[in-house]
């Protein structure tokens, strides 16, 4: 018996997403991809799809070796188109800008000097963090996200930046 697949366990929206990368492609364990979709997968469900679009892995689910059924990442967007609604627009872009760009990054070797994307997980969100000549960098969107949460905040001034730079110009053409 082969040992079990250690996956990458991804969190949106307070559900788990079990991900790895099998021959250098992105799999998804179907069950935790239809709780997303809001769709349930089994393997009557994705029957639709092509042989090279699902399979049974022997993967490590909450620790224990289980046999589970995965999605490839076409397969994965055969079924969002499958299975429509409106909310799927945004899984589909997080799975392309987050979690496959995260799975083939995690395979790279940290020797080459090009940025890596990584995950930060908290119990209410998911961050993406670029690393970067040896720093941690997020998307200047995501801020707001991070300032919600935050107790204490400075005072600020109530005047806009665009306005004292308007301010200091009149004060400038005034002089002269």
């Amino acid at each position: 018996m082969r040992d079990p697949l250690v996956p990458t366990v991804f969190t949106r929206q307070s559900l788990l997403l079990h991900a790895a990368l099998l021959e250098n492609q992105p799999w998804f364990c179907a069950r935790d991809l239809g709780r997303l979709m809001g769709w349930y997968l089994d393997e009557r469900t994705t029957r639709k799809l092509d042989e090279d679009q699902r399979r049974t892995v022997t993967l490590l689910f909450h620790g224990q070796p289980e046999e589970i059924l995965m999605v490839s990442e076409s397969g994965a967007y055969a079924l969002l188109v499958y299975h429509y609604t409106p909310g799927n627009r945004l899984l589909r872009s997080w799975l392309t800008h987050e979690v496959v760009p995260t799975l083939r990054d995690e395979r790279q070797p940290r020797t080459v000097e090009r940025p890596l994307l990584s995950m930060l997980d908290w119990p209410e969100m998911s961050l993406n963090l670029l690393h970067w000549q040896d720093e941690g960098w997020i998307r200047l969107r995501d801020m707001p996200y991070l300032l919600v949460n935050r107790t204490h905040r400075p005072q600020l001034s109530k005047t806009p930046w665009w306005r004292k730079l308007m301010q200091s110009f009149r004060n400038k053409q005034r002089i002269y």
